[in-house]
């Protein structure tokens, strides 16, 4: 049984980021030529970043990474207009061949703000702007590539919600169809709930342990888990999941900056019966250095076979 790690966006080792954005209110005071250009020094910078930050992942065997979606500032903004595609033809094809390694595993997570079921035109229209950028990346890049999102909103109560979900999602194109996973929140979808409206659409359920302490469904999760994995039969990858720690008791939604490494071990022993390789992302704000006090710490307390820095066998 094969577990993968992985973390999200900018390691904290270097300094390079590739997070450098830009408010539509700064875009508007430097007015649209000086705004254009000095999107352009921020881009150039951004690509810049991501290039070192592949080049990090690779040197440190990272094979399983979520991709910041704050690479082009302000794409989706309705005042903002500039071809970034044809712009940046060949720093978005430079880096898909970084990624193109059949070993490597990227996705992204689109900002909270995206909102497929929300009753406001406004917020829909903008969620699918959001997806469609996310899209747009991949397809820039040469690459199948996946976006997790949340289910949403339950206004006025859960049962319109998700039907509203399944109104709005078979009306988008089925490229942006392909590209979506759904994962269960810590507020409001349990992991069983979110596993329904999956099972419905048929669409692969990333599992999100933090999000299931803090949100528990009434069905204990050994009922329904094997259905959880059953989504994932038609990816060409092995089910993802997300797992991070309370930050404290007072903030225990909050992510941690490291993962306790007990309870991680724990989730391994909870997943060991099953015999499923799982890509499993470190949602912790120490990111890699979270990552790599996580693999030192499995090495030191378990017996696991380890076949790259973050890859090891139960």
């Amino acid at each position: 049984m094969r577990i993968r790690l992985g973390y999200v966006a900018n390691p904290l080792t270097l300094k390079e980021t590739y997070s450098h954005t830009m408010t539509h209110q700064r875009y508007q005071t430097l007015g649209r030529k000086k705004g254009n250009e000095k999107l352009e020094e921020i881009i150039k910078e951004n690509f810049n970043a991501l290039h070192k930050v592949l080049l990090y992942n690779k040197q440190n065997e990272i094979y399983f990474y979520r991709l910041s979606h704050n690479l082009i500032p302000l794409a989706t903004h309705p005042n903002v207009s500039f071809d970034y595609a044809k712009r940046y033809r060949k720093e978005f094809l430079e880096i898909g061949e970084m990624l193109k390694d059949p070993s490597l595993r990227v996705d992204m997570h689109p900002e909270q703000y995206c909102v497929l079921n929300s009753q406001n035109p406004s917020v829909l229209q903008n969620s699918l702007q959001i997806l469609i950028y996310h899209q747009k990346l991949f397809r820039l890049m040469n690459l199948d590539g996946k976006c997790i999102l949340h289910i949403g909103s339950s206004v006025p109560n859960k049962e319109e919600a998700l039907q509203r979900f399944v109104n709005h999602y078979v009306k988008l194109p089925k490229n942006i169809q392909k590209m979506i996973y759904l994962e269960n929140d810590d507020k409001t979808y349990n992991a069983y709930e979110t596993l329904c409206l999956c099972e419905k659409l048929k669409i692969p359920m990333v599992f999100d342990y933090h999000h299931h302490i803090c949100n528990p469904s009434k069905i204990k999760l050994e009922e329904y888990f094997s259905r959880i994995l059953k989504t994932w039969e038609k990816e060409k990858n092995p089910p993802k999941m997300h797992f991070s720690s309370p930050k404290s008791r007072k903030e225990f939604r909050s992510h941690h900056f490291y993962i306790d490494y007990q309870k991680f071990i724990q989730f391994l022993e909870f997943l060991k019966p099953y015999e499923q390789d799982i890509d499993i992302m470190l949602e912790c704000k120490g990111k890699d250095e979270a990552l790599f006090t996580l693999i030192r710490q499995l090495k030191f307390y378990q017996s696991y076979s380890f076949e790259k820095n973050t890859i090891f066998y139960l």
